[in-house]
């Protein structure tokens, strides 16, 4: 496969994940609307996030070996189409319990389109540029935090949470035509099974790997699914305020997701460490600063540096396990990143139920820790990895 192609499905896979993650994370900056608009409390209107992420946990590994048997173009744009069935038909706010259902409709393809592009967007490259293309397409998680999340946030708050999903709705309607016009057929030439994928899963660097990705994405998601919750009841911020500090912390998530794509592939465990630790800066950050416009802005925009890369270390640590098995392996790990998602919203929601919105900052600090202890035990089993 030619390196330009690889380029080009690595771009049109990262504008794909910006739509994805604009409907997965969107609904952050709109909670506190919308669970006013369905007379819910916060935890309960949480669980359109928790929910979300819960189905792609559970499913994830079984519908990309199914999805394996097809052409990754067109799982591609099955999965798009599904996002964008689910934001039309929000648009029109219907009661909770239907707009719970459009919310995990198209977390039935959500693993397969980050496994497919992924896959399609490393083939025949080296290790070392495989990281950078990874980089690219999981760099839409931290774009999609500094274009659409902040800016359907902005929108909402002049007019309401509705316009959310016609502004993700666009950008998904985007990418479906441009994966029509520009991508070729990719079809899977080995098609995964069962029986040659799951060994990995008795693979001790390969369950290390997994536990990081769960705990970091825990620790970070039991605050920042209530990000403006928190910043408007703790922090004071209003809603233009808040749409601003999105923007900011989307931004450092972009910087900081560069930074760690070129240095993963050097330095994997001492850029991980350096990232962790911001579960323990930010608390303290937000404690120790007062509540004016400009000590939020400075911790916000360490929040989000701190941040950004969680996704993509989850990606270089679970694929590095399993060199034989990427597809599989990158399945594994949308699903279990997902169900850090899960587990942080709903000890954060639960938290902050029992102990009000000011713990959101602190709960992830356990789940730091347990990283730390995770991270250090695969940097053991690495090296005696290669002493072998």
């Amino acid at each position: 496969m030619k390196t330009n192609l690889n380029k080009r499905i690595a771009y049109i896979g990262c504008l794909g994940v910006v739509g994805i993650i604009s409907t997965e994370f969107g609904i952050i900056g709109i909670l506190p609307q919308v669970a006013e608009y369905y007379n819910i409390n916060i935890g309960t209107a949480g669980y359109l996030l928790s929910a979300f992420a819960l189905l792609i946990a559970i499913t994830g590994p079984f519908t990309v070996l199914l999805a394996s048997k097809f052409d990754k173009k067109t799982i591609m744009l099955y999965a798009m189409v599904l996002f964008f069935v689910s934001n039309f038909f929000s648009i029109f706010s219907p009661p909770f319990w239907i707009l719970m259902i459009l919310r995990i409709l198209p977390t039935v393809l959500h693993p397969a389109f980050f496994s497919m592009v992924i896959a399609a967007a490393i083939k025949g490259t080296s290790q070392k540029y495989q990281m950078k293309l990874t980089a690219i397409i999981i760099g839409g998680i931290a774009l999609a935090q500094v274009t659409l999340i902040p800016l359907s946030t902005f929108v909402a708050s002049i007019y309401s949470w509705q316009w959310t999903y016609v502004i993700q709705g666009f950008v998904i309607l985007l990418t479906i035509l441009i994966i029509i016009r520009y991508l070729p057929s990719l079809p899977n030439e080995q098609p995964a099974t069962f029986k040659n994928q799951l060994s990995i899963l008795t693979q001790p660097r390969f369950i290390s790997g997994t536990l990081l990705n769960i705990l970091l994405i825990t620790a970070w998601f039991c605050s920042y699914s209530y990000f403006a919750d928190y910043l408007s009841k703790e922090k004071l911020m209003n809603e233009k305020e808040i749409s601003f500090l999105l923007l900011l912390f989307g931004a450092m998530g972009i910087l900081s997701n560069y930074l760690a794509g070129n240095f993963l592939g050097r330095k994997m465990f001492w850029t991980t460490l350096f990232f962790v630790v911001g579960v323990f800066i930010v608390p303290l950050g937000f404690h120790y600063t007062d509540n004016s416009f400009l000590s939020v802005v400075i911790v916000t925009g360490i929040w989000g540096f701190m941040y950004g890369p969680c996704f993509l270390i989850g990606v270089g640590y679970m694929i590095s396990a399993a060199p034989n098995a990427k597809e599989f392996a990158n399945s594994l790990q949308t699903s279990f990143g997902n169900l850090g998602v899960s587990l942080g919203t709903t000890v954060g929601g639960l938290s902050i139920s029992q102990f009000g919105i000011s713990i959101a900052p602190w709960v992830g600090i356990i789940f730091g820790v347990l990283a730390i202890f995770i991270l250090l035990w695969r940097a053991y089993l690495d090296r005696f990895t290669k002493k072998k």
